[in-house]
């Protein structure tokens, strides 16, 4: 029973058309138009926006989004600088997010680009129904997808999984976050085991943090600046989230997938580390994926990746006992996805902010950019 649940992960982002064109939403390329004019200053950075917690809070917008996309869409309905949305949100179609993002912050956005099917069970978001579902997915994987025959849980290779959202929790209109698709994953995880024997294994685990979907935001961030006919590349990216365990741990690993990136390409540095740690095995291989995009766009690729934590969501520096913020972020526990290392520099935030306006004031600041 292939194509169990066949769903993708959205990465979302608005375009820069007229207000008069259709909202829709993107799922491969952005589609921008329009040129910029030289006496426009012209952004080397881009913005990564979670959307619960950050944006909206179930269907409510949060008034700070409101404040800060209007420092970010110009007098024509332009962003100033390029947007992506990168979200794990699954409990609505990629052009219903899309309407509701245009009309809670008041810009357009362009049309659904179709991404290909993916042949394999696709785990995507948390079911309302979780007893029906997890037993119809082992169902489906004991059976090797063959649902008329018996569990089969001896020596039998498992059915290609592949997981799209981790998130232990997430933030709507409750005080209190609620379940997210990484909690389904691991009641399945560990039904699975309890009743083989063995790991529950995936082909992939893609969205936040997983380095795929920042690859892929990197990607739309630098197809805006190309079709805008901007001449400076963007070398900066800012990922804004509520969430430690996802928002703030993917973006700084891929903070430091571009450090490494970096140093592939300085000699010097190469040596530096391999000095420092008597192996080349620090020094990963060029990714696959890295060649396929940065030949399809001849721009320079993003140096840093930072992170902004906002407090309107999963994160709430309030229930915190100690004064310390960093501290507590250090000792706090492990929300992430089983296959994920905890490392603590990766969930601490390069900035800490109340809401989404403080983060675009911060990163306008930090970039010395004043739009016009």
């Amino acid at each position: 029973m292939r194509g169990l649940l066949p769903f993708y992960r959205g990465l979302y982002t608005l375009s820069n058309r007229q207000a008069s064109r259709k909202a829709g939403i993107v799922g491969s390329r952005c589609g921008l138009c329009g040129t910029q004019s030289n006496s426009k200053p012209q952004p080397r950075f881009g913005l990564l926006f979670d959307i619960d917690g950050v944006l909206v809070r179930g269907r409510m917008p949060i008034p700070a989004a409101t404040k800060a996309f209007e420092k970010l869409v110009d007098s024509q309905g332009q962003f100033v600088v390029p947007v992506v949305f990168v979200t794990n949100a699954g409990n609505c179609l990629r052009q219903t997010k899309a309407d509701q993002l245009s009309h809670i912050l008041g810009v357009p956005s362009n049309p659904v680009v179709s991404l290909p099917k993916i042949e394999a069970v696709v785990l995507f978001g948390e079911p309302i129904r979780w007893e029906t579902n997890l037993q119809l997915i082992v169902d489906v994987l004991l059976t090797n997808g063959n649902l008329g025959s018996s569990h089969q849980t001896q020596n039998t290779p498992q059915l290609h999984l592949l997981a799209c959202n981790m998130d232990l929790m997430w933030m709507a209109e409750a005080h209190s976050p609620r379940f997210g698709h990484g909690t389904f994953l691991v009641c399945l995880e560990n039904i699975y085991k309890k009743i083989t024997g063995k790991d529950l294994k995936y082909e992939a685990l893609m969205g936040k943090p997983s380095e795929l979907t920042y690859h892929f935001a990197e990607y739309l961030i630098r197809s805006q600046a190309m079709q805008r006919q901007w001449e400076l590349p963007v070398t900066s990216l800012y990922a804004i989230g509520d969430n430690l365990m996802t928002d703030i741990y993917g973006a700084n690993l891929y903070n430091r997938y571009l450090e490494e990136r970096v140093a592939r390409k300085n000699p010097k540095a190469v040596a530096k580390m391999v000095s420092a740690t008597g192996s080349t095995t620090a020094v990963p291989r060029e990714e696959e994926i890295d060649s396929l995009w940065e030949s399809e766009l001849a721009l320079p690729s993003a140096t840093s990746c930072k992170s902004v934590l906002v407090c309107t969501g999963v994160y709430n520096p309030n229930a915190e006992v100690p004064s310390d913020a960093n501290h507590c972020i250090k000792e706090t526990v492990f929300h992430g996805h089983r296959d994920f290392i905890f490392d603590p520099g990766l969930v601490e935030p390069g900035h800490i902010v109340q809401d989404v306006a403080e983060a675009v004031d911060l990163i306008f600041e930090q970039e010395k950019f004043v739009p016009q």
